[in-house]
């Protein structure tokens, strides 16, 4: 049994489903799968490693030692995660240039955490929501149509702990 419930709806978690299935749910295939998962939330907790292990049908402790044994894995969480999609339909709509303002607006590069730990900045690749191309994640909440400023608006709310 998954460690999320069937309820959850956090798009990141069905990126990184996605991601197991096209490696086939292959056991050699967990760092791929490891960088993938941290990509899209910026760390591996739990929760996430649990779930990489059922869906692998491997035991917890080898993907935790996988998790644990590379430095470029964190396993506890910036407060605010964003992931831009860079899918064909949302780069088509502008996702990279909103992608490179939140690069700029917030001194963070992507796949990487900003210097005082409060934001994590990732790119996903198709989130299942070409419809509203350009998408952006913002702490798991998907936002369609987005605009750079939308975007940088989002984010900025988002890191005063303000709802959006």
């Amino acid at each position: 049994m998954s460690a999320y419930p069937k309820t959850v709806t956090d798009k990141r978690l069905f990126l990184i489903d996605k991601a197991i299935a096209a490696h086939e749910y292959r056991k050699d295939a967990l760092l791929e799968i490891l960088h993938v998962a941290h990509n899209i939330y910026g760390y591996i907790d739990k929760a996430l490693l649990l779930h990489i292990s059922e869906m692998l049908n491997i035991p917890p402790s080898q993907v935790y030692g996988v998790a644990t044994f590379y430095k470029h894995f964190r396993l506890k969480p910036c407060p605010h995660t964003v992931a831009v999609c860079l899918g064909t339909a949302c780069q088509l709509m502008g996702s990279q240039k909103i992608l490179s303002e939140i690069e700029r607006e917030f001194n963070v590069k992507c796949n990487e955490a900003s210097e005082n730990m409060t934001l994590y900045l990732s790119s996903v690749y198709h989130i299942g929501q070409c419809a509203t191309a350009p998408n952006i994640i913002v702490n798991g909440k998907v936002i369609g149509n987005a605009t750079v400023e939308t975007a940088v608006n989002r984010i900025r709310l988002a890191l005063k702990g303000e709802e959006f």
